[in-house]
């Protein structure tokens, strides 16, 4: 019996330090986004980490688990409805401290999203369409990151234009994604980040001329008809390529989730 006493003492010893180096935000704020008139422009802020501070802002809990976990679609994230709804959105700020990496900020998101929401969840293999980023047949075209550039928000991008300093290839196909509406995965193997200049016509715009016959305005700017579509601007300013393959993508599925954040 004293043996076991032992060997259970043994165990919470080593259990207790293991469980202190999870990663922690020091100081962290979560609660529900306020409600806005129907048609109000609602920013949102799909997450940063900017200063020794991740934020995000108006974001679904689907849109907190990817950002967490690194997802670049809503498609891998699954559970009850409410998870997706813009009636049910999270503003977070979290103080990170200085030299924090974007990776290990994320980490402190998952711990947070358990802390805060009670989240559970299972990951789950699922047999689905998606795009691969692949470089191309004569190899990639990018600039390297301009270092002397301080990290920054992804901005809002005009339509037919992705402009930043520093930009991973995960990243990239997480805007592409949106671009896309399908699920784009970095299979690149490129370790970045880069300078990314990116700009085509998106084919929405095509069609779009106005009564005089010039092309149309967006945000002020000029629309060029004829540029290129994004899979081609992709391999001949970036020399990159979309492939489309079907296979298991993993798939985050919430079991539980708390729609009001605890205190703490």
């Amino acid at each position: 019996m004293q043996k076991c006493l032992k060997k259970l003492v043994l165990v919470a010893v080593i259990a207790t330090p293991i469980y202190a180096q999870q990663p922690q935000f020091e100081v962290a704020t979560v609660k529900l986004s306020p409600s806005v008139p129907l048609g109000t422009p609602l920013p949102i802020n799909l997450g940063s980490v900017n200063n020794g501070t991740a934020t995000l802002t108006n974001v679904t809990l689907s849109e907190w688990l990817q950002f967490a976990y690194g997802l670049v679609s809503e498609t891998q994230v699954a559970g009850p409805d409410w998870i997706k709804s813009r009636d049910v959105r999270f503003d977070i700020v979290a103080k990170t401290g200085p030299g924090v990496s974007r990776d290990d900020a994320k980490l402190m998101m998952q711990n947070l999203l358990t802390e805060r929401l009670k989240l559970s969840m299972h990951h789950e293999p699922r047999e689905m369409q998606f795009l691969a980023l692949v470089v191309a047949k004569n190899g990639p075209k990018l600039a390297p990151a301009k270092t002397d550039t301080p990290p920054a928000q992804i901005p809002a991008q005009l339509p037919g234009r992705l402009l930043h300093p520093t930009m991973s290839m995960a990243i990239l196909a997480s805007l592409l994604s949106r671009f896309e509406r399908q699920i784009v995965i970095d299979m690149t193997e490129l370790s970045g980040p880069f300078s990314i200049d990116l700009q085509w016509t998106p084919d929405a715009l095509r069609n779009r001329v106005s009564q005089d016959g010039a092309a149309p305005l967006v945000n002020g700017q000029t629309v060029n008809l004829d540029g290129p579509s994004l899979p081609t601007a992709l391999q001949e300013q970036l020399g990159l390529r979309l492939d489309s393959r079907r296979g298991a993508v993993d798939v985050l599925v919430v079991d539980h989730a708390e729609k009001v954040p605890l205190d703490n």
